[in-house]
């Protein structure tokens, strides 16, 4: 029998997947041309899924062949990439805070997204942008991998010594990176956008990739349970059975892989894996079994309006800045709010 926690939490979980739904509805509609939904519905659903899936072209079960181009082609890849990237990086930053218990974590905080901002400008600078995503992924991985061969000593990895080394690695590859973008010449126009992060040149290709982000968040839910008992300190943790080094290692690679594939995607995008936890835990508690599925859709659906709102007002403009104009205020208000309690 579900108790009022549960209830309550069961209610906000009902409310997010709606409020998900429903934005994917806007944001499919709502853009440079607004589109009503009448117009991409299919008027035989069952065909034009089918057609859809095996790569053929389904306008014909559309009312609307013009609107389906639109919205199957440009903005469905798109919603779909912002939805995931968003999930992912709420995701990876929930176990970030878990692993080392302090809500001002993210996905980022060892590094990662230094290491993909060096394999990024790497391939712009020396290749002219081909592989691009994958230097990308590499970096983000490669950091935390190196993060954690550095901080390890006797086979543990403490949670400080982690932190440390990902700062002080971080700030390394910034350094190289700034070498690069003081020598990239024409190309330093394109280390900067992609350094904002955005959905421009998003396909159905990156979606393909970018569902292995459920497969790495599907792993994270499920050791939420060890992500509880670990937050009571790894000594108790150890005492309930938990292999904490382990454990670590595979939150950090899990939620490394998650943030390489979000970055290789859309580039670097701050504030989502941030706030969204941080909200989240406010809204349903700590209970990371509740935390991480919940984070994830209101990440999803925070970063796919960001996408929106600058696709459609905004020229399309790297929705980093959004996600950055909005989060860092009201993290900032988060902050004053609870020293005030």
């Amino acid at each position: 029998m579900l108790t009022g926690t549960g209830r309550r939490n069961g209610a906000v979980a009902l409310v997010l997947v709606c409020a998900m739904l429903l934005s994917l509805v806007l944001a499919l509609s709502i853009g440079p041309t607004t589109i009503p939904v009448s117009s991409f519905v299919p008027s035989d659903l069952s065909s034009a899924l089918s057609a859809l899936l095996s790569g053929e072209n389904a306008a014909p079960f559309f009312p609307d062949a013009t609107a389906y181009l639109i919205v199957y082609s440009v903005r469905l890849p798109r919603v779909l990439a912002a939805l995931l990237v968003g999930a992912g990086l709420a995701a990876a930053g929930t176990a970030m805070q878990g692993l080392f218990r302090n809500s001002m974590a993210d996905p980022y905080i060892i590094g990662t997204s230094s290491g993909a901002a060096l394999g990024a400008a790497v391939a712009i600078v020396f290749l002219g942008g081909m592989f691009l995503p994958v230097f990308a992924f590499v970096g983000a991985t490669g950091a935390t991998f190196l993060v954690y061969a550095l901080a390890t000593r006797n086979g543990r990895a403490p949670v400080e010594t982690l932190l440390l080394t990902g700062v002080a690695l971080s700030m390394f590859f910034s350094a190289i990176l700034s070498f690069l973008m003081y020598s990239a010449g024409k190309s330093l126009h394109q280390i900067v956008y992609w350094m904002m992060g955005g959905f421009w040149t998003v396909g159905w290709g990156d979606i393909y990739l970018s569902l292995l982000i459920i497969a790495g968040c599907f792993i994270l839910i499920v050791y939420a349970k060890d992500l509880n008992v670990l937050s009571l300190g790894e000594e108790d943790a150890v005492h309930l059975g938990v292999n904490v080094e382990t454990f670590k290692r595979i939150l950090l690679f899990v939620s490394s892989f998650i943030t390489g594939i979000a970055v290789a995607i859309a580039g670097s995008i701050g504030f989502i894996g941030l706030i969204t936890p941080h909200v989240m835990r406010l809204v349903v508690g700590p209970d990371h079994r509740v935390l991480f599925p919940t984070a994830m859709v209101a990440g999803g659906i925070f970063l796919l309006w960001a996408d929106t709102i600058t696709r459609t007002f905004l020229g399309d403009m790297p929705v980093g800045v959004i996600t950055a104009f909005v989060g860092a205020p009201f993290f900032v208000f988060l902050l004053r709010r609870r020293s005030k309690v």
